[in-house]
Parts: C-alpha cells; sequence; structure tokens
C-alpha cells in the first residue's frame, strides 16, 4: 500500500468507531470472531449474495481474512455487527475501493427480517457521514437480492446502472444493480 501524503491523511475518516444502536453494536473485528464469521458466510444462502466469497468458507478462510484486515493499516472500517451480549451476527464495511466509497453488508441468516440488517447498515453511514460529510457511498446487490435493495433504497442510495458481476459463490455471472448515495439524499432514520 502507498503512504498518504499529509493533506490525504486529514481527508479519510480515522479509526473505526464503536457504534450503539437500539438493538445493536457495531464494534471492529476481533479474532475471537472467526467461528461466527465462518458460521455465518459458509451458508450458502449468506454468501450467494456477495460477490467475494468463496464456497465453501471455513475457519481458516476467516481467521486468514481477520488477520489480513487486522495487519494491513487501510482507511477502512468493518464493523462486526453484534447483539448486546456481543455476539457476532455480521458486518457492515465501508472501504476505500479505487479512490471511491463502497459499502458492503451482511448478516447471519437466522438474524434475517428483525430489522437488524437496516438498523446497523443505516448507524454504519451515519456515522461515516460525522466523518465523511461530503463523500459519496457506492454500493449495490445482486437483482435477487430484493431485501439489501431494500435497505439501499430505504435509506436513500439511488440505482446507477445494472450490469453482470461474478459471484464466486454462484460460480457465474449474475445480474447486479449498482447503486450511489450522496450525504445531501441519505435519509436517516427516526431511530438514530
Amino acid at each position: 500500500m502507498n503512504a498518504l501524503l499529509p493533506r490525504e491523511a486529514a481527508s479519510l475518516p480515522g479509526p473505526c468507531p464503536v457504534v450503539r444502536t437500539g438493538q445493536l453494536v457495531l464494534r471492529p473485528h476481533k479474532m475471537s470472531d472467526a467461528p461466527a464469521i465462518a458460521e455465518s458466510l459458509g451458508d450458502f444462502q449468506v454468501a450467494r449474495m456477495l460477490a467475494r466469497i468463496p464456497v465453501p468458507f471455513d475457519l481458516q478462510d476467516a481467521t486468514d481474512w481477520l488477520n489480513r484486515t487486522g495487519a494491513i493499516a487501510t482507511p477502512d472500517w468493518s464493523f462486526a455487527i453484534t447483539t448486546g451480549d456481543d455476539v457476532h451476527i455480521g458486518a457492515v464495511a465501508i472501504e476505500l475501493r479505487n479512490g471511491r466509497w463502497h459499502l458492503g453488508y451482511w448478516l447471519n441468516r437466522y438474524f434475517w427480517g428483525r430489522g437488524f440488517m437496516s438498523e446497523a447498515v443505516a448507524a454504519g453511514i451515519d456515522r461515516f457521514y460525522r466523518r465523511m460529510p461530503e463523500a459519496i457511498i457506492h454500493s449495490g446487490a445482486f437483482a435477487d437480492n430484493t431485501a439489501s435493495l431494500k435497505i439501499q433504497e430505504k435509506l436513500g442510495f439511488s440505482i446507477m446502472r445494472c450490469d453482470d458481476l461474478y459471484s464466486r459463490a454462484r460460480g457465474a455471472m449474475t445480474p447486479h444493480i449498482e447503486t450511489r448515495l450522496a450525504p445531501a439524499s441519505f435519509r436517516r432514520p427516526a431511530c438514530l
């Protein structure tokens, strides 16, 4: 990774914070999260909605990812989504890729349908915009991931285009909808 110039470093969000919501705590990942990450991403129903997750995904994959993300100093924020008793149930990440901020997220399937993902994504974006008030956030979802697209729509993301993107889990090109969020379009939920 290239060293950042002082001016570039000043325009970064800083270390990943801890964010508390009504039901959740978003915090940086830790090595003890590896079994929960492996369990969640080892579930094909979760992995198939993500572009970069290989199948099978096991404990060694989770450990390797945690080692890699912990060893490299990046401006990225990668939150573990946890319940009040610190049970790891998913992740929200805002990463700088090719000069653009990208949002990604996933949730253990057994926690779907409870509003956790909407709450976590909104809280992560809200905190990010407190530090980076002019940033455009890019995201997207596979076209068959209607739940994810509804979350993005609710928060103010607009559709940019539809194209095919390779899904490692599916082993195929898959229709993907690209989205973006401008700060002025962010619809901050009342619960935050």
